[in-house]
């Protein structure tokens, strides 16, 4: 098989892959709802489907390559954003095939999922790709509110664009704000993103840091603020069903 990643390089493969490493918590949900037979290992933060029994190969910026070649993989799959290009270069290196993604939208992560289980895993459509395509099949959405969204604190840094949270919270009637700095994920001082004249709400995620009731709240007295699950805006794969629904009440 002569196949192409999202990134234009080849994946050798001699057929289906029957046995994959996820080094994306994103694909790993994807691949654990839809071949899980074929998932043989995965990052520690792989957190979803609970209970995942599969080989841990530690993060996805420092994955244990030798514990993932060691699992004679036929495939693994990685994401350009996620996973560094020294790692997947590396894994080349020693024989393993790497499916890379590259997703800064819902329809590319539909289009992108949709291609990776055909063509690498030649697999139909699972219930929950139908289900998200259908979902997010409509058009962008008049804004209803302008949000931040901070990623991290001490330094602030918050979403910014091209990215997929913006889209996707774009297509759920949020204008992902910055406080006027540019860039995908910018730095940028509390005191520009708490100014109701700029943003009307203040999205606080719990990944990749885990904002509480108790930190990150009391940072901003002038915007109000809402916890709200950092999976439903980063992840792509079965998540995204999980999102339409969630975001819609929101």
């Amino acid at each position: 098989m002569s196949l192409l990643d999202d990134l234009g390089a080849p994946v050798p493969l001699a057929g289906p892959a029957r046995r994959v490493v996820s080094l994306v918590p994103s694909l790993t949900e994807a691949l654990a709802a839809t071949c899980p037979d074929r998932l043989v290992g995965a990052t520690d933060w792989c957190t979803h489907p609970a209970g995942l029994d599969v080989t841990r190969v530690r993060g996805t910026k420092n994955p244990d390559l030798a514990a993932v070649v060691g699992l004679a993989p036929d495939l693994v799959v990685a994401n350009k954003e996620e996973n560094r290009e020294l790692d997947v270069r590396r894994l080349r290196e020693q024989g393993v095939a790497v499916w890379v993604t590259d997703i800064e939208t819902v329809p590319q992560a539909l289009t992108s999922m949709r291609r990776l289980l055909a063509e690498a895993l030649v697999v139909d459509d699972p219930g929950w790709l139908v289900e998200a395509s259908d979902a997010w099949s409509g058009p962008f959405p008049a804004p209803r509110a302008r949000a931040v969204v901070p990623i991290w604190r001490n330094p602030w840094m918050v979403v910014g664009r091209p990215t997929f949270t913006a889209d996707l919270l774009a297509r759920a009637g949020f204008e992902v704000v910055t406080g006027g700095a540019d860039g995908r994920y910018p730095h940028v001082e509390v005191a520009a993103l708490d100014d109701p004249s700029a943003a009307d709400v203040v999205l606080l995620p719990d990944e990749p840091y885990e904002f509480t009731a108790a930190d990150g709240p009391e940072a901003f007295s002038r915007v109000p603020t809402r916890l709200v699950s950092g999976r439903l805006l980063t992840w792509y794969g079965p998540a995204l069903v999980e999102a339409r629904i969630s975001l819609d009440r929101a």
